[in-house]
This record gives C-alpha cells, structure tokens and sequence, in this order.
C-alpha cells in the first residue's frame, strides 16, 4: 500500500515513546538537550501494540538497558525492508528529527530477502549496501552516529538440533560494509544465533511468539525480546557506541511485566 508522507509521519509520531516528547519539552525551556537513540528496522525491533500480545520487539525493552536521560525514539516497522523504509519516506523522518549527538541504529534484512516482492527486495552485495548507505550518510550528515545491527536470527534447527541461519549473505553484506564505512556494528545475528544454540530446540520456544494458536519463529515474546535488547545494550558498550554510565541492568532479571502493549493510534 501506498502511504503519503503526511501519513508516514503521522505514523512515526505515534511510534515515539512519550518519554522522547518529553525530551523535547526539555529543550524548548533551554536545559541541556539529552540524546537520542534513534531506530529504523523491521517487526524483529518494531513496537507492539494491544492486539498483537504477547509479540513483542527488542526496541520495546532497550529503554531497560539505557539509562534515564538516553532517550529511545523506535520508528521501526512490521514488514519494511532496508529499500521500503525509504521509499515509504520514513528514513525522511528520522533524519528530520535526529540531531547532533544521536544515535540510528539501523537493522534490515528479514524483508530485503523477499525476491517475490519487488517493493521489498534488495539483492545482498549491490542494492541492500546502496540503501544501507543512506542511512549511514544521513546521520553523518547530521551529527549523529550510525549503527549497523546484522539481523536477529529467527528460530531454526537441523534435525541434529543445531541452530541454522537464515539471513543468507545479507549479515556478511552489512559486515563488509560496517568495515568499509567504518561504523560501528553491532552482529546480532551471531549473537542471537549462539544464544538459540544455547537455549536449544525447546528452550528457544519460550523466547518467541509461540501461543496456543501460533508458533512463530520470527517474533519474539517479552523473554525474547528482553534478551535481544540485552544483546544490543553490551553490544552499544562493547563497540563504545555508549559509555558505562549510559547502560544499566546489564546482568539484572528484567521482569516481563515491564513490558506493556498500548493501544494502537486512532
């Protein structure tokens, strides 16, 4: 479906936590501006809202790991991938918003590897690096700080029990281009995969959205997403993208009833 870019930003409004709004308060009466952690991605990362529990995305729990004053503004969106995102307008408003100082991380992959879908694919080496790069070059060009975030792994196992890929060359592909553009990377896609290794065939099972009439193998569930967003938050401290003082909770349970789902904007 086609959306017009008063639709687009309506859209990213609402998805921005109502703590960010107040960020912006802060500003208008002159304080000191606080920074921003800025998203664009996919369902893995997107907010859920009431209809869709218990699906939850790991940007719904990196505020957990982030201290006070970092602000999170989550702009990612079910089924979008690196090319649709921009072509829908909705890397325009990121980049209309971030400021000096902010951070974009940016994960896109689950879409781009739809061939049968030409709004959506990208092939890995060629058109997922080109669009890839907009959003690397924007945020510079703001004074922001890009991030590439290999995407999260989805629940598979071989019949010996052993955890597969299934992003192809597209993890590989964002490697190549972190180094080249020298940005920092954040391989959630290694490290989801290690950790599905770990929990195993059943234990992957409380992590993702499977229910009495669903078994997804993409989306997580508030376990599932607690743990991805603490992959992000050592991650952010591992590549020194944030300092000790802007992480918290690193090694703490998250208790999942932190994690709420509102009502969807009219």
């Amino acid at each position: 479906m086609s959306l017009t870019r008063r639709q687009v930003t309506t859209a990213a409004v609402a998805a921005v936590p109502l703590g960010l709004a107040a960020t912006g308060t802060a500003q208008a009466s002159g304080s000191r501006r606080s920074r921003t952690l800025y998203i664009a991605g996919d369902s893995t990362a997107a907010q859920k809202y009431a209809a869709a529990a218990p699906e939850t995305g790991w940007g719904m729990a990196i505020p957990f790991f982030l201290r006070k004053g970092l602000a999170v503004a989550n702009h990612a969106v079910n089924g979008r991938s690196s090319k649709s995102f921009v072509d829908e307008g909705r890397l325009d408003v990121v980049l209309g918003a971030i400021r000096p100082g902010d951070f974009l991380v940016i994960q896109f992959a689950h879409n781009d590897e739809k061939a049968e879908d030409p709004t959506r694919y990208t092939e890995p080496w060629t058109t997922y690096q080109d669009h890839l790069r907009l959003y690397v070059e924007g945020a510079r060009a703001r004074g922001a700080r890009p991030v590439l975030a290999t995407p999260v792994e989805r629940r598979r196992f071989d019949t010996g029990g052993k955890a597969v890929p299934t992003h192809g060359e597209y993890p590989a592909a964002m490697r190549a281009l972190a180094e080249q553009e020298r940005v920092a990377l954040l391989d959630l896609q290694a490290l989801s995969l290690a950790l599905w290794q770990e929990l195993g065939v059943e234990g992957t099972k409380t992590y993702f959205n499977w229910t009495a009439t669903e078994q997804d193998n993409t989306h997580f569930n508030p376990p599932g997403a607690i743990a991805v967003a603490r992959l992000v938050a050592r991650e952010l401290l591992r590549t020194r993208v944030l300092a000790p003082q802007d992480v918290r909770r690193l090694d703490q349970v998250i208790p999942e009833s932190w994690i709420t789902w509102p009502q969807a904007a009219a």
